[in-house]
């Protein structure tokens, strides 16, 4: 994993003040990988009950935590019921690891 202490905090913080402290975090890509240089922080929430107005509450964390970690591009999915999950959800949860 290629993001230190202090940054994993910032992220934990934003995302259960937005979501609530049970939320479950998962890191993907290429931060996710030591053997990558760069990238973007991507990450996938999983809420502990349903997020009205999903897409919203994606823009405005993505924009809280790229201001907090100093103008870093992060990516945010907040993970949903749906009849036929996308598979970005399954690359990030067995790919990813757990902040």
């Amino acid at each position: 994993m290629r993001l230190d202490e202090k940054t994993r905090m910032i992220i934990k913080n934003e995302v259960f003040r937005e979501l609530g402290d049970k939320a479950v975090i998962h890191l993907f890509g290429s931060r996710a990988d030591d053997t990558k240089r760069g990238g973007d922080i991507d990450l996938l929430i999983e809420p502990p009950v349903a997020v009205p107005n999903r897409i919203h509450a994606e823009c405005r964390l993505a924009a809280a935590l790229s201001i907090k970690l100093g103008g870093c591009r992060v990516d945010v999915l907040i993970k949903h019921e749906t009849a036929v999950p996308p598979l970005i959800y399954a690359h990030a949860i067995s790919e990813g690891m757990i902040l």
